[in-house]
């Protein structure tokens, strides 16, 4: 079976979290969908009693916010929520292509049998994700970004070099904020089903010229929305 490397706030069946990675996962959900604003100071001695832990443990959350980009420390004046901009979006959306393309050019030049399985079932799932966007709730949109997360995972995942994995990782986790604004805000129509399909349909052909290009321009497409969005919508960075 080929690797799928998980990212910060998946959640594994069956996982067993100390209160830290718990804490962590909650004020990670709460920054993602907008509760704790760009630039919005994160104080210890407030956040411990939201989230029901001592200091030490919300602290070390926080660490694990700050190595995931999403927590910036100022010194000793604590930790703010990291800044948000279409300045920063575009610097994420053009590293991730030029990376992504790429391990996906590998994963179909090398992927197996297994691995072709392994991307419909993703796809399958990640279709059934998007059938409930309707609905127009957090829950929906957490389980489309999970589903969506996988699929891409999935499509690189015979790619051989763990660095270009690990680094889509890295830059998918980054851009997720902006989806999430994306998702809730719609500036620009999109049928993202069918731009899913489109890379399936190419990667399973083994056309890996094809993919690519479609790949590339799924993400950008998500760049294009972000720069249609008012500068407000960022929060105090922009």
């Amino acid at each position: 079976m080929n690797e799928v490397v998980s990212l910060p706030g998946s959640v594994t069946n069956g996982e067993s979290l100390t209160l830290a990675e718990t804490a962590y996962r909650k004020l990670r959900s709460d920054i993602i969908e907008g509760v704790h604003k760009p630039g919005t100071k994160l104080r210890v001695e407030h956040l411990k009693d939201d989230y029901e832990v001592g200091a030490g443990t919300l602290r070390e959350a926080l660490q694990l916010l700050l190595n995931d980009g999403l927590v910036v420390a100022q010194g000793h004046r604590g930790f703010t929520v990291a800044p948000m901009s279409a300045e920063d979006f575009q610097d994420i959306t053009r590293t991730r292509v030029m990376i992504e393309t790429e391990a996906l050019r590998q994963a179909i030049a090398l992927g197996d049998d297994q691995w072709e399985a392994e991307v419909m079932g993703a796809f399958h799932m990640l279709s059934r994700a998007e059938s409930r966007l309707g609905e127009e709730t957090v829950e929906t949109r957490s389980e489309w970004e999970r589903k969506n997360r996988l699929f891409h995972d999935t499509l690189i995942s015979a790619c051989p070099s763990r660095w270009l994995k690990q680094f889509q990782h890295l830059l998918y986790m980054q851009s997720e904020r902006y989806r999430r604004l994306i998702l809730s805000e719609k500036p620009i129509p999109r049928d993202v089903h069918s731009e899913h399909e489109e890379i399936l349909n190419a990667t399973l052909n083994r056309n890996s010229e094809l993919a690519t290009q479609i790949l590339a321009e799924h993400i950008n497409r998500s760049l294009i929305a972000v720069q249609k969005l008012p500068k407000e919508r960022f929060g105090k960075s922009a």
